[in-house]
């Protein structure tokens, strides 16, 4: 045990999450890998979750099956589906609300009344910093993505004073297999508009956005209320 602590304390791990209970959806795709294994190294007891959450009484079943929690992660991805608006399709407009703005809502309203009769939780998002600054042909995402940021808003600001905590990750230009794949920060066509667009010159790492969230679901972060803080290299201010 001591030789493991050692090891962890060598690796800048000091157990913020330990003995904590987290939740975290779509836990294979976007910052779902990144955040489960850090929150896991930082002493979480992580239940990594995959189910689809579309479906009808999916979002309540997953928060009922996983207990008593401590901390749920909100971690929704789908493709932008780019258009210009006058060309938006309902069914590309529909998936988007589908896939990240109803399950967040419906995450978040069945795990509420547990963490407010706990007297204590964190609820941390992972959205995007899209629609803080907006992208063109991508309205569509910036939309469902403002939805979500605009949610997390209200929440926070609700369950404030029930000492439940509410923010979210508003990133962009952070690597992950959803939005930013290898393929394509490696072409030069790429290397080019981020040279133009970020100032920090180069795309962020999924540890980088999992810190974040762990700073977010942590106890560090109890006077900090319904806040979508961007994570995009200065692409947003």
């Amino acid at each position: 045990m001591a030789g493991r602590t050692r090891a962890r304390q060598a690796r800048g791990v000091t157990l913020r999450l330990k003995d904590k209970r987290v939740l975290v959806t779509q836990a294979s795709d976007y910052m779902g890998p990144a955040i489960c294994t850090l929150f896991r190294d930082e002493g979480a007891e992580v239940l990594a979750d995959d189910t689809d959450l579309t479906r009808a009484g999916a979002c309540e079943h997953v928060v009922s099956s996983a207990g008593a929690l401590d901390v749920l992660v909100a971690n929704l991805a789908h493709p932008p589906r780019p258009a210009a608006v006058h060309a938006i399709a309902d069914a590309d407009w529909s998936a988007l609300f589908d896939t990240l703005v109803h399950p967040l809502m419906r995450l978040v309203r069945a795990v509420a009344p547990s963490l407010i009769a706990r007297g204590h939780g964190k609820i941390v998002a992972i959205t995007s910093a899209a629609p803080l600054r907006g992208i063109p042909e991508a309205s569509a995402y910036c939309a469902a993505r403002g939805a979500q940021n605009a949610f997390v808003r209200a929440v926070g600001l609700e369950l404030a004073p029930r000492n439940v905590q509410v923010n979210a990750v508003a990133q962009n230009y952070i690597r992950n297999d959803t939005y930013y794949p290898a393929e394509l920060v490696a072409s030069e066509r790429f290397k080019k508009h981020l040279a133009r667009n970020v100032p920090a010159g180069r795309v962020g790492t999924g540890a980088e956005s999992a810190e974040l969230a762990l700073f977010l679901a942590s106890d560090k972060s109890d006077f900090l209320c319904g806040q979508a803080i961007p994570l995009s290299g200065g692409w947003v201010t």
